[in-house]
């Protein structure tokens, strides 16, 4: 194949990824609105794209499925990263929860400097400062200054932690380098379906797993395997393309999230949500350059 064909399919395959994970929130929320709980419906979603994937792909976990000690930490922190964001889009605003979960690269910075030794670039100091400034325009509410909670929705703290998680989850798959990527990806579906679990044991809810309507069952085998498929081609995408053009892509997920939250649900942004995303947009287009490693004199 042509390597124009193949970069234009790699273009398409990032931003149909971007597409689907900005209109993924929807069906979340409507199974949530039928009263089918978050738990229920990460569990059943990410066990199904686990079960799909190790059919469609037995022979290249047979080959490169291995034990590392890694594997359960990035299983609990992508697990809660996809778990809480699920959680906050179900029921709070969307963009809001996006926006919060894009300052990823804020605490990827802490993070590749205290576990890879990496040290920030001036891109990388700009990440920050962008970052740090969207967040508290996004935050800002009146009474703020007087002792007002920063966060006092449910929802913004799941949305934070996602993205927290999220960061670390990364740098640590960035550390294990040689973990194959659809092992990682494997272990990105167990986790979450781990935590709707452990969520659906905590509140007792077990014996009701399967008690779904046929519709709901439908919305969640759809999800299960449009999960799985856009896990396949945005790995496809990611290979084939630098990864600034990658993030610039991925973008576009902000602009699907606030098109069809505004279509969807009646959730427009106000002036001041859209300057902070602006500014949170700006730090992710830099993030792809914001940190080089510690020179070895100066890690000794």
């Amino acid at each position: 194949m042509p390597l124009v064909k193949q970069k234009l399919l790699a273009i398409v395959a990032v931003v149909t990824t971007a597409l689907v994970w900005g209109l993924m929130w929807y069906p979340f929320r409507v199974l949530s609105q039928q009263g089918i709980s978050t738990a229920h419906t990460s569990l059943l979603v990410y066990l199904l794209a686990a079960l799909l994937g190790g059919v469609l792909f037995f022979d290249v976990y047979r080959k490169q499925l291995r034990w590392h000690p890694v594997l359960p930490l990035l299983a609990l922190l992508f697990g809660w990263c996809n778990f809480s964001y699920t959680w906050a889009v179900s029921e709070g605003m969307v963009m809001r929860v996006l926006l919060l979960f894009y300052l990823s690269p804020l605490w990827s910075a802490f993070f590749s400097r205290l576990l890879l030794h990496e040290r920030l670039t001036r891109s990388g100091w700009l990440v920050v400062a962008l970052s740090l400034a969207g967040c508290m325009i996004i935050l800002y509410r009146p009474g703020l200054l007087d002792g007002a909670a920063l966060l006092s929705q449910r929802y913004e703290w799941l949305a934070l932690s996602g993205g927290i998680t999220f960061a670390l989850g990364n740098v640590l798959s960035k550390r294990a380098r040689d973990l194959p990527v659809p092992v990682k990806s494997a272990t990105i579906w167990v986790g979450v379906a781990l935590m709707g679990l452990l969520a659906l044991g905590a509140r007792q809810q077990l014996g009701s797993l399967l008690d779904v309507s046929w519709m709901a069952a439908l919305i969640l085998a759809l999800l299960g395997a449009t999960l799985l498929a856009t896990s396949i081609i945005s790995q496809h995408g990611v290979s084939l393309l630098p990864a600034n053009q990658t993030m610039t892509l991925m973008l576009l997920e902000l602009v699907f999230a606030a098109i069809s939250a505004y279509l969807l649900a009646g959730e427009a942004m106000r002036l001041q949500e859209w300057l902070g995303a602006a500014l949170i947009g700006g730090a992710s287009l830099l993030s792809g350059q914001m940190t080089q490693p510690v020179a070895a004199k100066e890690q000794t």
